[in-house]
């Protein structure tokens, strides 16, 4: 990563942090300007510090976008084994029919 592709932008940050991080513009935001990836970095009250922190979270974030994802395997069942198992499920119902009470009613 060469210095002209990056910019750095400062201002005033925003939350707890007393009179320094209110009336100082310590807060650090990165720009990779090929990618246009931004990290911010607010933490601490020293600018040096937090454009530290904001530059190791740019080049994680460039790190983690040029890897390349891994492609699906996909894992559907074979048609052959779908059928076997539908097969068994209805020879389980029909054990499991056997077992109901019988009706006289309904034996005629």
């Amino acid at each position: 990563m060469k210095q002209n592709e990056i910019e750095f932008f400062f201002y005033k940050s925003r939350g707890p942090g007393g009179q320094r991080k209110n009336k100082k513009e310590t807060s650090v935001k990165v720009v990779h300007i090929p990618t246009g990836l931004t990290a911010r970095a607010t933490e601490y009250t020293s600018q040096a510090r937090n454009r530290e922190k904001a530059l190791k979270r740019l080049i994680e974030k460039i790190r983690i976008s040029k890897q390349v994802k891994k492609k699906r395997i996909s894992t559907r069942k074979p048609k052959y084994v779908r059928e076997k198992e539908l097969r068994n499920k209805r020879l389980t119902s029909e054990k499991k029919k056997l077992r109901k009470k019988v009706d006289v009613k309904d034996v005629e």
